[in-house]
């Protein structure tokens, strides 16, 4: 392991103990759910253990339906897509999230709006918000983003007075609640990621949510190939001869289905979330405790209305004026070396982002000249997204919220080390 060049300070630990607690988590319950599917031979579309895993992410997000996808980006596309957004519509997108945010907006022939972010939470910025509805604007898709909440109070205030529907983009926030809502429940559709790095996770995967019984039902439709979705009647349905009921009659689509395999370890995962998420915000919290100690540390910011935190990956902004000028990517190369945990950056923001390119794609995007205009990213500005990605972000993996203050205590202690030996690390 990388060691940082100090005399003097405290030992690094020793990560051939593999000091952190291990993602992704399963155990024995898991190994008996899978050969339970293996041996049904039912693998796929509406077994009941997707069936389960529905009604019971349904009930624990506090909303009406819960519907299983493919992955985290197409749940977006789908809702999208059932909400009847395309060709002339604009989406107001944070420029700080993953690529697939924007990514699902030209998908439906849209055009993604990207605005800033505030600093403190590095969510979307209501005003920036604001400033970018036109005419044309049809949804607002903000990201709860890391261990922060979109303030969905002014957000939802904007819908409501502009006549837009909300998409919430909660692949970081499962389980997280504002004011006793919990994420996914507040706008009109929520999206949530099972990929293998989020808090719930079957390797890949998505959900769903919305209380809007017919937009539902559309949306699953949309998932399975346009047909009309009939609940419980399929459950007994031989799917190993492609018996599946209803074709047609109801709308163009798609493949985007899960297995009955992801969704046994969905159901059991489920069952470890709740206390997971309280073993992450007790640490999390404690953890800000301690930076809020040191100089040139600053914890996001905990909004008073989130009620329950449910952190994703753990963030904090870093300002080197007070490191000596150590430069951001020193300090996490140090932090690394300390901890034995990978430290990154923020995503890259979108209007510079290599993984978000859409003029690469020319036979699918280039419908007319003033469309592959509005889809060039590089035309928005995005000065607070870049500056905290490029000088101020710092990111570790959740799964070092789930180990004991002990550790929280560790982290806290590494920075401080490197706060006090900055001028070495300079060479």
């Amino acid at each position: 392991m990388k060691k940082l060049a100090i005399n003097g300070g405290i030992p690094s630990r020793d990560t051939n103990k593999n000091p952190w607690p291990k993602w992704p988590v399963w155990g024995k319950e898991e190994e008996v759910a899978l050969i339970e599917v293996l041996n049904s031979g039912v693998w796929s579309y509406n077994g009941p253990k997707e069936m389960e895993f529905n009604k019971l992410f349904a009930e624990y997000t506090g909303v009406k339906h819960s519907i299983c996808v493919v992955n985290g980006t197409i749940t977006m596309q789908i809702a999208l897509e059932a909400l009847g957004i395309g060709v002339g519509d604009e989406v107001i997108v944070p420029g700080l999230t993953w690529q697939a945010t924007a990514a699902t907006v030209i998908d439906v022939n849209a055009t993604p709006i990207l605005v800033d972010i505030c600093e403190d939470t590095w969510c979307i910025d209501p005003k920036e918000i604001e400033k970018a509805i036109t005419p044309r604007t049809k949804a607002i898709m903000p990201v709860h983003l890391y261990g922060a909440f979109a303030d969905m109070d002014a957000i939802m205030a904007i819908a409501k007075k502009h006549n837009l529907y909300v998409i919430e983009d909660c692949a970081h926030k499962h389980g997280g609640e504002w004011k006793g809502k919990k994420a996914g429940s507040i706008g009109n559709v929520g999206s949530f990621s099972f990929q293998l790095s989020k808090h719930l996770t079957a390797g890949e995967g998505g959900s769903i949510t919305t209380n809007d019984t017919d937009l539902a039902e559309k949306m699953d439709a949309l998932r399975n190939v346009g047909r009309r979705p009939e609940g419980d009647s399929l459950i007994g349905a031989d799917k190993g001869i492609g018996d599946y009921g209803d074709d047609g009659n109801f709308i163009q689509s798609g493949n985007y289905r899960i297995t009955e395999f992801q969704a046994a370890i969905l159901v059991e995962g489920l069952k470890r979330l709740p206390e997971q998420n309280e073993n992450r915000d007790a640490n999390g919290a404690y953890l800000n405790t301690l930076l809020k100690e040191i100089e040139g540390v600053t914890p996001l910011k905990k909004d008073d209305r989130e009620t329950k935190k449910a952190y994703f990956n753990f963030a904090f902004r870093y300002d080197s004026s007070k490191f000596k000028n150590l430069p951001i990517e020193k300090f996490r190369s140090a932090l690394e070396a300390e901890l034995g945990i990978i430290v990154d950056a923020c995503y890259e923001p979108l209007n510079n982002c290599s993984l978000y390119v859409p003029h690469t794609k020319p036979s699918r995007h280039k419908l007319n000249d003033a469309y592959w205009k509005a889809i060039d990213p590089k035309r928005f500005s995005l000065p607070v997204c870049e500056r905290i990605f490029k000088e101020e972000s710092v990111c570790v993996h959740h799964k070092v919220l789930m180990g004991t203050k002990a550790d929280m205590d560790l982290v806290a202690t590494a920075i401080k080390k490197i706060y006090t030996h900055a001028e070495e690390l300079m060479n």
